[in-house]
């Protein structure tokens, strides 16, 4: 049973997180208040900043003797960082404060690994929280009224969060009963006939994760890779790429693959849907590319082939980290199309532009004992591309 981590700037909050505290020592868990103010030290705080600070990798002075506010937060979120995966006895974290604290804690929190708890009470939760939560298992619970000061309001709002923060430290789920290795699959509208065959071939031995390539859907992936979660990865769907590259709305970040990299955990992977970049609605796709050869898939998704030029840089960035991963890597080219819409007949049908992709993967492969490049004569929807995908992936993993 963990501790319950709650956190915040007691220099201007302590208030506040005392109350915290003291919620969750009634509710029957342990409560550990953890400061990470950066304008002085607050006797109240069970874990001064002054030890977080020490956390830093530079030191606590890179934290404690900044004198740019914003340059002291980032810098102590770094430190808070560390100070938590060094803990050993987190049951679950709450944080509370504006955007400062909100942007550090949760920064801390990102880190953490999907299943332990993680709370954030913030005046900011209201707004647009993906930049705070990311790929993570963040809960952000709106304050309603600015956390400065006890009143009527804020009494209620903290005790919820503390007692939830609580809960959650006395409860850690059960360990699955599923003992069947769990395996990531990332899919996208284009690719769902590849990965239903994958889903019918690998369901009774694995236990499958299918994420939509939505950008946030490749970094929630790999970050169960990175949070030790997934045993594997059968990456079909890297569509994240082109969006990243030219510029549409599912981007994946400069990390994508880095999971890969640094677990080393066995992977196989493909191309499918690099043959487009996502967009809106079709009046919000930009203009310097309305002219290009657009499909709207529907009233809010429009689609953008991507060009030859595009899939030689796409290609590019694909092949340079999978020449940097260092486990068991198998990776798929299907020569006849990478997505549904990418065939004889189908508004995306382009062999110039594939070849392109092609070659520079080709190109760019570095030989290795632990990597093989395999081209397959088939369609990425196909039943040979969904049968190679298992036997490598078998290969692999055997």
């Amino acid at each position: 049973m963990g501790k319950a981590y709650i956190i915040g700037t007691c220099d201007t909050k302590f208030t506040e997180l005392d109350y915290a505290r003291t919620a969750v020592r009634q509710a029957g868990a342990e409560a550990i208040l953890v400061d990470v103010g950066t304008q002085g030290a607050h006797p109240g705080a069970d874990i001064p900043a002054k030890d977080v600070a020490a956390c830093h990798p530079a030191g606590a002075a890179a934290v404690l003797e900044q004198t740019d506010r914003g340059k002291a937060i980032a810098a102590m979120a770094e430190a808070l960082s560390v100070f938590l995966r060094e803990c050993k006895d987190v049951g679950a974290v709450l944080g509370l404060g504006g955007t400062g604290n909100t942007a550090l804690v949760t920064q801390a929190m990102r880190d953490l690994p999907v299943g332990l708890p993680k709370l954030m009470v913030s005046t900011v939760a209201s707004g647009n929280v993906a930049p705070y939560v990311g790929p993570n298992d963040i809960a952000m619970m709106y304050s309603v009224v600015d956390i400065a000061g006890l009143n009527a309001i804020s009494r209620k709002v903290i005790r919820n969060a503390a007692h939830a923060a609580a809960g959650m430290a006395l409860h850690p789920p059960a360990s699955s009963v599923d003992d069947r290795p769990a395996i990531g699959i990332t899919m996208f509208g284009v690719t769902t006939a590849c990965v239903t065959q994958l889903r019918d071939m690998l369901g009774e031995s694995y236990e499958l994760f299918v994420f939509h390539a939505t950008g946030v859907g490749g970094r929630s992936m790999e970050k169960l890779a990175d949070s030790g979660l997934l045993q594997g990865v059968i990456d079909v769907t890297t569509t994240e790429v082109p969006d990243l590259l030219v510029g549409g709305v599912f981007p994946a970040t400069q990390d994508r693959f880095g999971a890969v990299i640094r677990t080393r955990i066995p992977y196989v992977g493909s191309v499918g849907a690099v043959d487009m970049v996502n967009f809106g609605a079709r009046e919000t796709v930009p203009a310097e590319f309305r002219d290009r050869r657009l499909h709207v898939h529907n009233a809010q998704v429009t689609l953008m082939r991507t060009t030859p030029e595009e899939n030689q840089r796409i290609g590019a960035f694909i092949v340079e980290r999978l020449n940097r991963m260092e486990g068991p890597v198998r990776f798929l080219l299907p020569l006849q199309g990478v997505s549904a819409i990418d065939a004889p007949g189908q508004p995306f049908y382009d062999p110039a532009a594939n070849e392109a992709l092609f070659s520079a993967i080709r190109a760019g492969w570095k030989t290795a004992p632990n990597r093989q490049l395999i081209e397959v004569d088939a369609h990425i929807n196909s039943p040979e591309l969904a049968a190679a995908l298992v036997t490598h992936f078998h290969d692999i993993t055997a």
